[in-house]
C-alpha cells in the first residue's frame, strides 16, 4: 500500500506543482480557481481519446523503417496527436468564455490543460518502477507544459490579432514535443539532448509569458 501510494505521489505532485507555479505567476488578473480546475480535469479525459487514436494510427506504420518509423511515431503520434487534443480542450472550452479576456490566458489554460493530460499520463505509469516517474517528473511532465504554453500564446494572441495564430502554435507545440520524443525514441546518447531542449524552449515559454503579460498591461486588459 505504501509503494502505491509513493507511486501517486510521484505521479501526481509534478504536474500540481507546475499548476501552482504557474498560476501564482498570473498574478495581474488571475483565473478563478473553478476554470482552472475545469480545465485540468478536461486535460485529464482528453488522455482517454488520445490513446484510442494513437494505438489506431500506430497500426497504420507497418510499413515504415528506422529513422522515419521513429519520427512518425515521435511528430505525429505521439506529438501532433497529443498537443492537438490539448488545443481542442481550450479552443472549444476555454476560448469563446468571457473569462478568456487576456493573451496571458492562452498560455495559463493551455498549460493547465497539459498537466491535467500529464498527471493522467503518469497514473498510467504509476505501477511501474519509481526511477521512471521521477524521471517522468523531471523531464515528460515539464515538456508537455512548456511546449503547450507556447502553443497557448498564440492561442491567447489569436483572439486580439486580425489574423489568428492558432496552427503557427500547434505547429511551434508539436515541433517541440516531437523533437523530444524522437530524442528518447532513438533509444541512444542523444537522448540527453532532450535536457537543453526543455531548458531552451522553457525560457521561450517564460519569454512569451513576460511578452502577453506586458501586452495585456498595455492594452488595458489588466
Amino acid at each position: 500500500m505504501s509503494f502505491l501510494f509513493l507511486n501517486f505521489l510521484l505521479a501526481a505532485l509534478p504536474s500540481l506543482l507546475l499548476l501552482l507555479y504557474f498560476y501564482k505567476k498570473d498574478k495581474q488578473r488571475r483565473e478563478s480557481l473553478y476554470l482552472i480546475w475545469k480545465t485540468f480535469a478536461f486535460g485529464v479525459l482528453a488522455v482517454l481519446p488520445v490513446a484510442g487514436i494513437e494505438f489506431f494510427l500506430s497500426r497504420g506504420l507497418f510499413f515504415f523503417r528506422g529513422i522515419l518509423l521513429i519520427a512518425m511515431r515521435a511528430f505525429i503520434i505521439a506529438g501532433f496527436v497529443e498537443e492537438l487534443s490539448k488545443f481542442l480542450v481550450v479552443r472549444l472550452f476555454l476560448y469563446p468564455r468571457k473569462e478568456f479576456d487576456e493573451i496571458a490566458d492562452g498560455i495559463v489554460y493551455t498549460i493547465t490543460a497539459s498537466l491535467g493530460f500529464a498527471f493522467m499520463e503518469n497514473l498510467m505509469y504509476s505501477f511501474g518502477p519509481v526511477l521512471l516517474l521521477l524521471i517522468r517528473g523531471i523531464t515528460a511532465v515539464p515538456l508537455h507544459a512548456i511546449a503547450s504554453g507556447i502553443m497557448g500564446y498564440y492561442i491567447g494572441a489569436s483572439r486580439f490579432r486580425p489574423r489568428p495564430q492558432f496552427l503557427k502554435g500547434l505547429l511551434y507545440a508539436t515541433a517541440i514535443h516531437g523533437l523530444y520524443n524522437f530524442l528518447l525514441f532513438t533509444g541512444t546518447w542523444i537522448s540527453l539532448l532532450v535536457i537543453p531542449l526543455l531548458f531552451f524552449s522553457g525560457k521561450i515559454l517564460l519569454h512569451l509569458y513576460r511578452v502577453a503579460l506586458k501586452e495585456d498591461r498595455l492594452s488595458g486588459r489588466s
